[in-house]
């Protein structure tokens, strides 16, 4: 009996532990590519087709000498207006941002008349992900083990009651 209740305890944390929810920051191509911060481009429609959570990255994949890329307000985006931005994340043409806050973050090529060709994107950041369903649900993961909390709390209970 003793055995029998070792092993639901066992099987309640394991389904716990599968139950937890983890997500690693994504990586967005700006525009689906490698070297899609182009003009004749639908980025609107790209960004809508996405989505953003609070430490997501942007890539910008582009020809330095051709275009730019800056972080400008809602104002500014609009309007295709480059002066004044609030960031300049252009440095070798293959450039990445950090999306560090829920917001709507701004960006425009600032070169030319390129922002008023569509090079421009607005990306709305969300703090989280969607919970996961009651149901279990079981994905598979490249990602590197790295120890959570409920991991080692399970691990520590299956050396109390294992050992």
């Amino acid at each position: 009996m003793e055995v029998l209740t070792k092993i639901v305890l066992w099987l309640v944390m394991l389904t716990m532990l599968m139950c937890t929810e983890s997500r690693d920051p994504g990586l967005h191509r700006v525009g689906g590519g490698q070297y899609t911060w182009a003009p004749n481009l639908n980025f609107t429609e790209w960004s809508t087709r996405q989505h953003f959570y609070v430490g997501d990255w942007l890539y910008f994949g582009f020809d330095k000498h051709r275009y730019n890329v800056l972080e400008v307000n809602k104002t500014s985006y609009e309007k295709c207006i480059h002066k004044d931005f609030i960031h300049n994340v252009t440095r070798g043409g293959r450039d990445v941002f950090n999306l560090t806050e829920e917001k709507a973050y701004y960006f425009i090529c600032g070169r030319g008349d390129y922002c008023f060709k569509g090079m421009k994107v607005a990306v709305y950041v969300e703090s989280d992900p969607p919970s996961l369903s009651p149901h279990l649900t079981i994905t598979a993961s490249t990602s590197a083990f790295s120890p959570s909390t409920p991991t080692l709390f399970a691990s520590a209970f299956m050396l109390m009651f294992f050992s």
